[in-house]
Parts: C-alpha cells; sequence; structure tokens
C-alpha cells in the first residue's frame, strides 16, 4: 500500500455531511459553509429540512450511488504520505495492540480536536 500511495493512486471518497431538503429539490453539502450557503440561498418562505450523516453505514444505497460514488458528484481525497516514519507510528499506535499507545496519543491529541461529534 505505501508504494500506491507514494505513486499518487490511493483516494479516498468523501461523503457529503448533509442531506438538504427545500421544497422538492435535494441538496447535499460537504462542510458547515456548504450547507450554510444553500440554506441562505433558499426562498424566504421556504422551510429546509436538514439530515446530518456521521458516515457511510446511515446512507441509504441509492444516496451513496448519487453522492460518493457518481464520478460527477463524488469528492475525492488524495491519500499522501508526508512524513512516513510518523504516520507508521502513529498507525501503529492507533490501530496496534498497546492500548495504552492509544491512551497516550487521545490523551496528548485531545485538546486539537474543535469540533467532537460522539
Amino acid at each position: 500500500m505505501p508504494d500506491l500511495i507514494r505513486q499518487g493512486h490511493v483516494y479516498i471518497a468523501q461523503p457529503p455531511l448533509y442531506r438538504i431538503e427545500i421544497g422538492k429539490e435535494i441538496h447535499w453539502a460537504g462542510t458547515d459553509e456548504e450547507k450554510d450557503r444553500i440554506v441562505a440561498g433558499a426562498r424566504s418562505n421556504a422551510k429546509p429540512t436538514i439530515s446530518r450523516f456521521k458516515g457511510l453505514g446511515e446512507m441509504f444505497p441509492q444516496q451513496l450511488k448519487v453522492t460518493t460514488l457518481h464520478p460527477a458528484t463524488r469528492r475525492l481525497l488524495k491519500v499522501e504520505l508526508l512524513d512516513e516514519l510518523h504516520t507508521n507510528r502513529t498507525f501503529q499506535d492507533l490501530m496496534g495492540k498497546r492500548t495504552e499507545a492509544r491512551y497516550e496519543f487521545l490523551m496528548a491529541n485531545a485538546g486539537l480536536a474543535d469540533n467532537l461529534d460522539v
């Protein structure tokens, strides 16, 4: 896998965070700013219905097909290794068998979280 990443062949398909229904129109937003822009552009008498997704498991297959898988509408994030040694260490800490490494990582970085959705 690291070779594929180094060669620029690995991407992550990013699903939208929001489904916004305004009248009979459905809009998809990937960020809070995008959601706010869509809602602000709605007719003044239209009341938007906003659903927030936390992960792929909350979307129906047809929604995934239209938003995350369709080449014209999907958002792809390129995976890059900026510091391979640091990445490997962090991956081992988070995914490895040593629970104390995971705990130490979380305690050291908990203050960096801007938005925690539990």
